[in-house]
């Protein structure tokens, strides 16, 4: 059985998702959820599922003791799913093409410094856009460059709110991030 761990700074409804689809998977188990915020909704989600955590902060992120922690549980797949730090060079390396992110947004629109959750669905409310969708990438050295895997679209031009859009998005994040992962770890 694969391992994959998830890094997620927020709620963490797209990591319950893939707790949820590890649970009835053949093919990989959640090792471990990481957070840089101790009081995320992940956490919980993670403790209902029975899946270890790790709090750390930004410091432990970049001086090793994440990457030491990641090499204790040795996963053939990370995902960064609603983590808002940028992920360090050393663990990129370390971990090359086997770390992705889900972003709620089409890249390479609305990305970068700054680009995450409402913050996405509001440009793309105010820019007038009737599509918008996610976008599932390798982690590279800069925020939200990395080599597309998948894309998928949803029509918002019925959306009157960030809001809805935000929704119809997280539908999309929910359907395809455990596939995406799932056909990753086949392909290795």
């Amino acid at each position: 059985m694969k391992k994959i761990i998830v890094f997620a700074s927020g709620s963490g409804s797209n990591a319950a998702q893939t707790m949820q689809y590890a649970q009835q998977s053949k093919h990989y188990t959640v090792a471990a959820v990481f957070t840089n915020n101790p009081n995320a909704g992940v956490l919980q989600k993670a403790q209902n599922y029975q899946v270890p955590t790790t709090v750390f902060n930004r410091e432990e992120l970049t001086n090793g003791t994440v990457l030491q922690a990641l090499n204790t549980i040795q996963p053939n797949l990370i995902v960064l799913a609603g983590f808002l730090l940028k992920f360090p060079s050393s663990i990129i390396a370390a971990y090359n093409q086997k770390v992705i992110n889900i972003h709620p947004a089409l890249l390479p629109k609305y990305g970068g410094k700054g680009m995450y959750g409402m913050h996405v669905h509001r440009a793309v409310l105010e820019n007038n856009d009737t599509e918008s969708g996610i976008t599932i990438h390798y982690v590279n050295e800069n925020y939200d460059e990395g080599n597309i895997i998948l894309q998928a679209t949803v029509n918002v031009a019925d959306c009157t709110t960030a809001e809805a859009i935000a929704e119809k998005v997280l539908t999309l994040e929910h359907e395809h991030l455990p596939k995406t992962i799932t056909a990753l770890l086949s392909d290795n």
